[in-house]
């Protein structure tokens, strides 16, 4: 899979993307991230990149010159373009899971007020927000996506097992989990977990796992049908 992230900040993302699972999945050749300084692409003698609003109003635009130069020069046949804003439909794990699919996508990370609207209406395939609330950029979430991206890349984590019966894989909030020692200061594991029955031990973690989702998620089961 190929990533490319238009960013104004591209050392912001060496930390993230040096370490642990992204760096092995680079290495490894599952993925290919690169990061595209937004600044080269601009027209503008002094690598202005933003502009005021029309009509007033506070604070700067992202101009549409740089960003679509920047696109059209790295998009390739069924590339998908990503722009991360707070407006953006709110990232969910079967969004990521699609998304993982697809060969090369290039995400543009915001900034100040915004990007100018024909981004939007010309340029973009989707929007994505990583919540409801505002950060200073899309550099952070990008981050966010691409590591949840990467790490369902078949492969990249080793044991598939680990992405089947994690949080949010079928909508559900992940069980309990605990290991040794059986009794840690007075404080015990659960008998069922250490009785060597694996039937019992399934059934134990998908009522654990339900009673999670109904206490912290319950829109979510109320849109369920023949939940026990």
């Amino acid at each position: 899979m190929r990533i490319d992230i238009i960013t104004l900040f591209p050392e912001i993302f060496k930390g993230v993307f040096e370490e642990s699972i992204i760096k092995n999945a680079c290495k490894k050749g599952y993925v290919d991230i690169k990061l595209y300084n937004l600044r080269d692409y601009t027209n503008d003698k002094h690598r202005k990149v933003d502009d005021r609003p029309f009509g007033g109003g506070a604070g700067m635009v992202l101009k549409p010159q740089p960003i679509f130069d920047a696109v059209n020069d790295l998009k390739s046949d069924g590339c998908k373009v990503i722009l991360l804003s707070p407006q953006g439909k709110k990232m969910t794990q079967n969004s990521v899971s699609e998304l993982s699919k697809y060969k090369h996508i290039i995400l543009i990370c915001g900034r100040y007020e915004g990007v100018d609207e024909r981004i939007r209406k010309y340029l973009i395939d989707f929007e994505i927000s990583v919540g409801d609330y505002v950060l200073t950029g899309g550099e952070i979430p990008a981050m966010v996506l691409v590591d949840s991206i990467v790490r369902l890349i078949p492969g990249v984590l080793g044991n598939e097992e680990s992405v089947e019966h994690e949080t949010f894989s079928n909508g559900y909030i992940e069980y309990p989990q605990y290991t040794r020692p059986v009794d840690f200061r007075d404080m015990k594991v659960p008998k069922i977990l250490t009785s060597g029955n694996h039937k019992k031990i399934d059934d134990w973690r998908k009522k654990q796992s339900f009673k999670k989702t109904q206490k912290n998620r319950p829109e979510f089961l109320n849109e369920k049908e023949g939940v026990d």
